[in-house]
């Protein structure tokens, strides 16, 4: 089944239908940079303009938001327009769109495509997640069930949050080389590391394409396993695909 997948960043917008029982895409993904500023009517037209894109994909739509999100409801929103924290996103968006809609965190949502199609498939015991990029997501895994809304990308890092040090913005920003930015995330997972003790740590993100640059440094700095997600900067429209397709399933 084909699930149109939306993934909302603080620079960019992406969508694509989503073949839910492989976890790729059905049609190359359209990328819109996210509006300025990132008001909900604003961020509903983009999103319109993605479903007009792929109107050959019907039925309900995934939308991942990133902040912490319960049942459709949009809490935080660090990096986004403020008018979003206590915003109804899924009631808005279905009604803005016209289907279904269904809105969880965006690193939740990559998180579960790389436990059931990426580098967490099979692993059990704690997996954790953490996505780079406008700021840091996270998303925390035990025996393959999520743990939903963590915000590990705001603990504090020598006196500041941990996305104000090591996301893929600052690394841009501050024209950081490699080695020097591997050290500030490595430091972010290393704090992780000994607060949750996780089995593995996969990196996310569009600058996950790139690991072999700054991934080897992460990785002498703690003993846990870190790898690249394998589905890179696609996870998040395809797990929120995978969310809204099984919303639509019958019980």
């Amino acid at each position: 089944m084909n699930v149109l997948g939306i993934d909302i960043g603080g620079s960019g917008i992406k969508g694509a239908p989503v073949d839910t029982g492989s976890g790729t895409l059905a049609a190359e993904r359209l990328r819109i940079p996210t509006p300025t500023p990132s008001t909900p009517d604003a961020v509903a037209e983009v999103a319109r303009n993605i479903i007009e894109n792929f109107s050959s994909t019907p039925g309900p739509v995934g939308i991942t938001f990133p902040g912490v999100v319960k049942s459709g409801r949009v809490l935080t929103a660090a990096n986004m327009d403020p008018i979003w924290a206590g915003f109804e996103a899924a009631t808005f968006f279905s009604a803005k769109l016209g289907r279904p809609a269904i809105v969880l965190n965006d690193a939740d949502a990559a998180g579960l495509a790389e436990m059931r199609f990426g580098a967490g498939r099979g692993i059990r015991g704690v997996v954790i997640l953490i996505t780079l990029g406008t700021g840091i997501g996270s998303a925390l895994f035990c025996e393959g069930r999520l743990v939903p809304n963590t915000e590990l990308g705001h603990m504090e890092i020598r006196g500041k949050d941990a996305e104000a040090r090591a996301s893929e913005r600052v690394r841009e920003e501050k024209d950081l080389g490699w080695p020097e930015w591997g050290e500030r995330v490595g430091e972010v997972v290393a704090k992780i590391a000994f607060l949750f003790n996780p089995d593995l740590f996969i990196i996310g993100g569009g600058v996950s394409r790139k690991a072999e640059k700054f991934l080897p440094v992460v990785q002498g700095m703690v003993k846990v396993p870190v790898v690249p997600a394998q589905l890179q900067n696609q996870a998040g429209l395809v797990g929120a695909a995978l969310v809204a397709g099984e919303s639509a399933s019958p019980a």
